[in-house]
């Protein structure tokens, strides 16, 4: 699959830049020939030709300038990106004619939920003037995490976060906290991770508990780094439909990279090569931080009570009108003279169907898919099978209906058609007693009563056919949870294989069997599990045939942009909204696509933070170069004896500067 290739290029250019390295290529000819080494004609001609065309320089520009103005104009969607921290602290003037303009938000997800603030906070729109409209009886859409009195505790999932998360930081430093009067979400988030740090004490285990000793190796292959390298690369058009399948072989899918990476971002052999390499991208400064988790952070609770609430409590008192039981089945369109005006709000109102008239002074926006959608419960006692309660919200069919009138707003279908390869399942086990602690513990190294770190992020089981990942956050991770019991979150990638312990596919095990079989692996004694899983715990499965959705292959197009050409009065939002360089399945994702979607449509004058610039730091680059060799040095690796010779013509040149000290400082050479 992906060829062995040369480094050359990639090293010299991370480690010494350009110029030094055309430089040196011009010169080694006559340092081999002083150690007494030799070439060939046509190596010696190679080097003479390149050293040739570096130097030479194009006649300058009589008309260039140099010159930062129009450098934060605004784009053709009526945005422009910053950095820095000049703009974070400024407040926008008030967008002209806001005070006659309503606002109708169809969903009630995180990405909604941030719209609207960002409606109220920056576009300084009336809050009676808002209206979320959700078709559920809850808010907050994946950010979920409730005590059902039939069920039990259930979260479907977790949030991950990172000091990075520009546009979801701008907006929190103005939520007041729910809990910490005179402070922001932002300041108690802050609070929290200063005092206990996050990392992970064993983050994969082997037959039956025991630590499998990953040791914060990737264990990469030259071949697989350079697999990897070479993906880094590639341009997106030239990943448009392709599966990592395509671009990765053995050498990476059989590293312990490929364990962390799967396990801890729910990617699939199967899925987008062109989403894998976005990430990679975009979380390149956290390369270091994957094998332990150190470069994550957590809330204090589960994601619905830290997130969801103070947004929600934000938004009522400014007066915005939440409206539930709402099902939107259509928004209807009118195109002409090149523009694209939303028109009409169809919708189902507790069942009984209903129409909203829009004006081109009315603001629409559409959280289109959903990676929840369809979710379908079980219990202790119940599979997530067959009769079972699905919770449906019809947020695919809206998405369809909306697609058939303009090419412009995208291509459901590639993504809600295969839920075999876009489902995996979780579950919540709450201990109800002492006696399943222990084991837990025995794993994670940490007292899981302490209200502290507890695993650190998912612990893998590696040896899974499931590829079952459990992982213990702060408890409580419920205000209201019962101090001697704890929430363990569940999930297993393959939902169609047979347990190791209970046989059955994890789709088809009721909570018990869940149960039952993380109590296997987790290293309880075969003759004690049943006992265990039927009284000292209480498990609540969900299947969701959707989560992996944005993660299915697609091409450019697909997803449409959070305000298409020519749209006048409306905007598309959430994991699939297209957006620049930033990452779905996470969310700051869902905070950006509400930003820029009320930045365009009101013309507020204020940047939106860009997705954080890693991927062009030098820094990260070449941190990231020796963390993925597992430490080893750019002067380790296997190379052809030219290019051998170049790196070390390189390295002698730059010998005694500032970029030789940051090398070593790097651990590069």
């Amino acid at each position: 699959m992906a060829k062995k290739h040369s480094g050359l290029s990639k090293a010299a250019i991370l480690a010494a830049g350009v110029g030094a390295a055309a430089f040196a290529a011009k010169k080694h000819t006559d340092h081999l020939a002083e150690e007494g080494q030799t070439l060939s004609g046509e190596i010696k001609e190679a080097v003479a030709k390149t050293a040739e065309k570096t130097i030479k320089m194009p006649a300058p520009d009589p008309n260039y300038r140099n010159t930062e103005r129009g450098k934060y104009e605004k784009n053709s969607k009526g945005i422009y990106y910053t950095n820095g921290n000049y703009e974070a602290f400024a407040r926008p003037e008030k967008p002209e004619g806001v005070d006659n303009k309503n606002a109708y938000l169809v969903g009630s997800g995180l990405a909604s939920l941030a719209a609207a603030c960002f409606l109220v906070r920056d576009g300084q729109m009336p809050g009676s003037h808002i209206h979320i409209l959700e078709a559920m009886d809850v808010a907050g859409g994946a950010c979920d995490g409730i005590f059902d009195p039939s069920r039990g505790y259930v979260m479907r999932g977790g949030r991950e976060m990172e000091n990075h998360f520009e546009c979801l930081w701008d907006l929190f430093h103005s939520i007041p906290s729910l809990e910490k009067p005179g402070a922001s979400v932002l300041d108690e988030y802050y609070w929290l991770n200063k005092h206990d740090p996050n990392y992970s004490l064993c983050r994969a285990t082997v037959n039956r508990g025991e630590d499998a000793h990953t040791d914060g190796k990737f264990n990469l292959s030259q071949k697989g780094c350079m697999e990897i390298m070479k993906l880094f690369l590639t341009k997106d058009e030239d990943l448009y439909d392709k599966t990592i399948e395509d671009v990765f072989d053995d050498e990476v899918f059989n590293s312990t990279f490929w364990l962390y990476w799967r396990t801890m971002f729910a990617f699939e052999n199967w899925h987008s090569a062109l989403e894998m390499k976005l990430y990679f991208q975009r979380f390149i400064h956290h390369i270091g931080g994957l094998p332990d988790f150190s470069a994550l952070k957590f809330t204090k609770y589960n994601q619905y009570e830290s997130l969801i609430l103070p947004m929600k409590k934000y938004l009522e008192d400014a007066g915005v009108q939440f409206q539930f039981n709402t099902e939107v089945t259509n928004v209807i369109f009118d195109f002409h003279d090149g523009k694209k005006v939303a028109k009409t709000i169809e919708c189902k109102v507790k069942g009984k169907e209903q129409k909203i008239a829009l004006t081109e002074n009315d603001l629409v926006f559409v959280t289109n898919g959903s990676c929840t959608e369809g979710t379908i419960y079980g219990d202790q006692n119940h599979a997530p099978v067959g009769d079972a309660e699905v919770r449906n919200s019809g947020v695919w069919d809206l998405w369809k209906n909306i697609a058939r009138q303009d090419p412009s707003f995208g291509h459901p279908e590639k993504f809600c058609s295969d839920p075999e390869h876009s489902n995996w399942e979780s579950a919540t086990i709450t201990t109800l007693d002492d006696k399943i602690p222990q084991y837990i513990q025995k794993i994670c190294k940490r007292d899981p009563f302490s209200g502290h770190t507890v695993t650190g992020g998912i612990v893998t089981v590696k040896d899974s056919s499931w590829l079952l990942s459990w992982t213990l956050n702060r408890q409580q991770q419920f205000r209201d949870q019962p101090k001697n019991q704890l929430c363990v979150w569940v999930y297993g990638l393959f939902s169609d294989k047979p347990g190791d312990y209970v046989k059955k596919p994890m789709r088809d095990c009721t909570g018990r069997e869940i149960c039952m079989e993380w109590l296997y692996h987790i290293g309880v004694p075969e003759e004690d599990i049943a006992e265990l899983a039927e009284h000292s715990a209480n498990t609540v499965p969900v299947m969701m045939p959707y989560i992996d959705a944005f993660f299915m292959p697609r091409a450019f197009g697909d997803r449409p942009d959070i305000v298409p050409q020519g749209a006048v009065n409306f905007a598309f939002l959430g994991q699939f909204a297209e957006t620049g360089r930033d990452t779905i399945f996470t969310t700051e994702y869902s905070m950006r696509t509400g930003m820029e979607a009320v930045y365009t449509l009101l013309n507020i004058d204020r940047g939106v933070p860009e997705v954080w610039g890693s991927t062009y730091d030098v820094r990260s680059l070449i941190d990231a170069t020796v963390k993925l060799r597992d430490g080893k040095k750019i002067t380790d690796m296997d190379l052809p004896f030219i290019q051998r010779v170049a790196l070390k013509e390189v390295l002698k040149k730059i010998e005694g500067t500032d970029l030789e000290k940051f090398l070593k400082e790097y651990h590069a050479i």
